[in-house]
């Protein structure tokens, strides 16, 4: 992979990374006895698409991503390979090097799980880098209860949910609902970072 900068962008983590991803497609999708066609017309990715994913050769965008792990009831955090969440009462570090990044190749977006222990208390926390001038366009809707809060870092983000936009600045923060299609856009000349909770409420 080649950053802005035209140079090697650490190549051997992202072929991991992709490598990660497509096997955990495939396993989910096997456990689901799903074959590829038919997880294809679920998630509206193209077979030849999922095949690529899978054998690590495509590395999807987040939109093609999330829409694999939405038909998979998976949460993109368990098919990039998120660490397990942590047992009652024991604390878990998971240093910076050893974060799972998502990058978008197309965009150059970048997801970073932040959480050392996702899941744990039915949350997750990752942190989210917005090139300038990138949206991600609409992501599907999550399961009823699945809440979102975000906290902008630095920059200015557009946040689009059911058809209402909202623009926060650094240090604004957004509690939605994320039962309903919702996307995320920087607009402006500079990149934006923000962190993101997701909660699953059973």
């Amino acid at each position: 992979m080649v950053g802005q900068d035209g140079n090697e962008a650490e190549p051997q983590q992202g072929d991991d990374l992709a490598g990660a991803f497509g096997r955990n497609v495939r396993r989910r999708r096997e456990e689901a006895g799903l074959t590829l066609e038919q997880l294809s017309v679920q998630s509206s990715v193209s077979r030849a698409m999922l095949s690529k994913v899978e054998r690590g050769e495509k590395s999807p965008t987040i939109g093609v991503a999330s829409r694999i792990a939405h038909a998979l009831d998976a949460s993109l955090s368990d098919l990039i390979g998120a660490p397990a969440a942590a047992a009652s009462g024991v604390a878990v570090v998971m240093r910076k090097k050893e974060r799972p990044v998502f990058r978008d190749p197309e965009t150059g977006f970048e997801r970073h799980m932040v959480s050392a222990a996702p899941g744990a208390g039915g949350a997750e926390m990752v942190v989210h880098h917005l090139p300038a001038q990138v949206s991600l366009g609409l992501l599907p809707a999550y399961p009823s209860g699945t809440e979102k809060q975000v906290v902008v870092l630095d920059g200015t983000l557009t946040v689009a949910i059911g058809g209402i936009s909202e623009t926060l600045n650094a240090g604004d923060s957004l509690f939605f609902q994320a039962d309903a299609d919702h996307g995320f856009a920087n607009r402006t000349n500079a990149p934006c970072e923000y962190i993101m909770v997701i909660t699953r409420r059973a």
